[in-house]
């Protein structure tokens, strides 16, 4: 249950900080008088959404016995999995085959961290 409510708050985490990162960068004709202080204001109020789900995220994660290893590849590949359907779907960018490539060798990662857990009975 830790486990996944883990994996269900870093999911709503990262949703938020990629639109807090790059969420403006979908109609930048719309911003371009825009100073860059006032993106980066618009960005912390949503950056501070991403925070309120990383860190109890993070705590029930160490709690379930995660590494930091652990917990940081797990939060990349996440990472990833939010924001490639974000990049083709709210920004209207097209897929490339690396992206899957790239997604796999993170996904490497992820078993090479959790090897010993995945190995041992």
């Amino acid at each position: 249950m830790k486990l996944a409510l883990s994996i269900i708050l870093l999911v709503a985490s990262n949703t938020f900080m990629t639109f807090a990162w790059y969420g403006f960068l979908r109609n930048p004709g719309e911003t371009p008088d825009a100073p860059w202080w006032k993106l980066v204001l618009m960005s912390w109020g949503v950056a501070f959404l991403e925070y309120c789900f990383m860190v109890p995220a993070n705590h029930i994660g160490r709690e379930y016995g995660l590494s930091l290893a652990q917990l940081k590849i797990m939060q990349e590949a996440i990472t990833l999995a939010v924001f490639v359907p974000f990049m083709i779907y709210f920004m209207g960018e097209h897929w490339k085959w690396d992206y899957l490539w790239a997604f796999l060798c993170v996904m490497g990662a992820v078993f090479f961290v959790n090897r010993e857990g995945i190995m041992t009975p």
